[in-house]
């Protein structure tokens, strides 16, 4: 007789005192990112801030650019308007024919 009680060809196997559950990396990755950015953040808040007057700066830059370049745009087109009526009243003065083939 056995006196283990198990069946013949029966091998026994270790058995783990608790059940093993698989820990799960990607649950946590968002906490330990957050961890990394806080501690992080103080030194990368100069950078940010650069960044953030330089970009500032830029676009005001640009605006300027922006506001030059359309006020020489409407300049040219006044004294473009402008030759155009002095031009249509020497027309007119001399008896040429006005025909229009580009839209002036």
């Amino acid at each position: 007789m056995n006196p283990y009680n198990y069946y013949p060809g029966y091998i026994p196997q270790q058995t783990e005192y608790y059940n093993y559950i698989p820990y799960d990396y990607d649950l946590y990755t968002p906490q330990q990112e957050q961890e990394e950015f806080d501690r992080q953040q103080p030194q990368s808040l100069g950078g940010f801030e650069r960044r953030i007057r330089n970009l500032e700066r830029q676009n005001q830059q640009q605006a300027r650019e922006i506001t030059r370049l359309n006020q020489i745009v409407e300049r040219h087109t006044f004294r473009l308007n402008r030759l155009n009526q002095r031009l249509r009243a020497v027309e007119s003065r001399l008896n040429i024919p006005f025909t229009s083939h580009d839209g002036f």
